[in-house]
This record gives C-alpha cells, structure tokens and sequence, in this order.
C-alpha cells in the first residue's frame, strides 16, 4: 500500500492508505476503493450497499457540486492536482468543508508539492500523496511556515485583525 501524509490531532504523520485506487479500466478489487466520478455515479451505490468504504476522486475540472447528495456517504475525496499550478482543487476543497460540512478525509493527489501544504491545509486538505518524495516532517514544517493568517479559511485559524482586537 503506497504511504500518504495525514493530519491527525493537529500534526502530520505518515500513514498506510487503507484504499486501493481503482482506474475506470481495473475491476474492483475487495476492500475499501477511491473511484473516479464517473464510475462512481454508475456503481457507487452498489458498493457502498456492500458496506465498503467508498472515496471519489475528482479531476481538476470537475465540480465538487455533482457530489453534494452522497457527501455523507462517502469516505473521502481526493483531488487531482494535474500540474502544480491548477489552483481549482483549492476551492473545491474549501465548498467541500466550508458549504457542505463534509468531515471525511479531503486528500490531495497528482502533482503536489510541499510548497503548497501550507495552502492545502487552509483551504481543508487534510491528507496528501507528495509527488515530491518530501516526507510527514517536511511538510510539517511547511505548514508552520507562517505564524499570521490575514482572512478566515477553512482551517478555523483566526485571521491577525481579529487577534489584534482581543
């Protein structure tokens, strides 16, 4: 099973995934799966009667919206990342959290890069696939870069203006 980063009790820390990624070729295999969108919108329902732990993962240009029926169904939700500089699966991540309240596991998958732990974890990413070879305490690091934040995210930190105020 391939390592991932995961946010637990406030800090990361590598994990095993306990999900097998599953092409739209593959047959399904036993055990919990992530699928693409559309595989999920043709055999999601029957797998999740078979009570297995089910994630979506969405393309860069797939809206989060086509999921907001089976949010609370699902394991989690992984984006993909197809270049390093396609920020759309930031505002996917924060809808996800912030509109729909989903509390499972938001996980960032494709080119990503520590540089954007920091931002990932503002926007509700709690779970990474690095495709830099970087590691938990690397990114760690990252997402402690800076002590301020000037806007609400959400990652609940409170914005400088407001403790400034207190």
């Amino acid at each position: 099973m391939p390592t991932r980063i995961k946010l637990q009790d406030g800090n990361l820390y590598p994990v095993e995934d306990p999900f097998t990624n599953v092409a739209d070729d593959q047959d399904v295999p036993q055990g919990d799966v992530i699928l693409s969108l559309a595989r999920f919108q043709a055999e999601g329902d029957r797998l999740l009667s078979e009570g297995r732990a089910v994630g979506v993962r969405l393309k860069s240009d797939e809206e989060v919206e086509a999921l907001a029926y089976d949010l609370p169904r699902l394991a989690l939700v992984a984006f993909e990342f197809p270049k390093f500089r396609d920020g759309r699966a930031y505002s996917n991540a924060r809808i996800l959290r912030e509109r729909y309240r989903f509390a499972g596991e938001v996980r960032a998958v494709g080119d990503v890069l520590r540089e954007q732990a920091y931002f990932m974890r503002r926007c509700g990413f709690d779970a990474f696939e690095p495709a830099d070879g970087s590691g938990a305490q690397e990114w760690e690091a990252a997402t402690r870069r800076f002590r301020h934040v000037y806007q609400r995210a959400a990652d609940g930190r409170e914005p400088a203006f407001a403790e400034r105020e207190r």
